[in-house]
């Protein structure tokens, strides 16, 4: 079983296609066909349903599958451990939300390239309904978001970094009738406390979705309505005097997130302890 065909099966289902996973490994699809054939041939078993344009794991797919991210991952493991030198060096991948990226980690990663410029950090966006699996997969090493307090999953190492509230917020000297709230999209962490807090609310709250944070912001200062959004994402606002805080409406975490098999290379653990720090 060559680690190449693991390799191109785990892109195929990742990626969601022959066409694509062989655009993705720069290969000829016709060699990514036949390393699917070679492995299907030594399990004695079809991993795929070709259905049209799509391509569909059968069930001997989805029980093999685990079992192909463990040993690239292994792989991966054993590479690092012997290549490794005493000083973080190499790739490091982070997942992290929007809010985070562009208000609280800058100035982190400016500290961690100059006390270990041999890494290469890489960063993407977090898919929140898919977490657990960006992590088991490889796909990032770490995780940082935003989170209500004491969250946990079962299969990460979750630790919180820090605790920010989450603030009521308006245009400066705008109006503080309520009548309309600015809100993110559902999958945002904190969107369960806004629905909360209008429920409860006497008033009748319209709500206006908008698809990212700073289009919020900017909505809030020009009097749109008001929104909940992170200190730490409108404290240059607060001070500058162009929001004004209505209230504290409820505390938030900062989380880093691990999987729990995942094995700590000196990256990862470099970047962990000045996240903690």
């Amino acid at each position: 079983m060559e680690l190449r065909h693991l390799i191109t099966f785990k892109t195929i289902v990742d990626v969601g296609g022959f066409k694509k996973a062989s655009d993705q490994l720069d290969y000829a699809q016709s060699s990514v066909t036949a390393h699917i054939k070679e492995l299907e041939g030594e399990l004695e078993k079809p991993l795929f349903d070709r259905m049209g344009r799509k391509t569909i794991l059968t069930q001997a797919g989805r029980d093999f599958y685990p079992y192909a991210l463990e040993i690239i991952n292994l792989y991966a493991k054993s590479k690092a451990v012997v290549s490794e030198g005493e000083e973080p060096s190499g790739p490091l991948t982070i997942g992290a939300s929007e809010s985070l990226m562009v208000h609280w980690l800058p100035e982190l990663l400016m500290e961690f390239t100059e006390k270990y410029p041999k890494v290469e950090l890489i960063l993407k966006s977090l898919q929140y309904e898919n977490i657990t699996s960006q992590l088991k997969s490889g796909d990032i090493d770490i995780a940082i978001l935003v989170e209500l307090p004491d969250w946990q999953i079962s299969e990460l190492h979750i630790n919180q970094v820090s605790e920010e509230s989450l603030c009521l917020i308006k245009g400066k000297n705008k109006s503080e009738k309520q009548e309309r709230m600015l809100v993110t999209e559902y999958k945002c962490s904190w969107r369960p406390i806004i629905e909360d807090y209008i429920k409860k609310t006497d008033i009748s709250i319209s709500r206006i979705e908008l698809p990212s944070l700073e289009a919020i912001k900017k909505s809030v200062i020009c009097g749109l309505g008001v929104s909940m959004l992170p200190y730490f994402v409108v404290k240059d606002e607060l001070h500058n005097g162009q929001l004004e805080e209505i209230n504290s409406i409820s505390q938030l975490g900062v989380y880093s997130a691990v999987h729990k098999d995942k094995w700590l290379s000196k990256n990862m653990k470099a970047f962990l302890h000045l996240l903690n720090s």
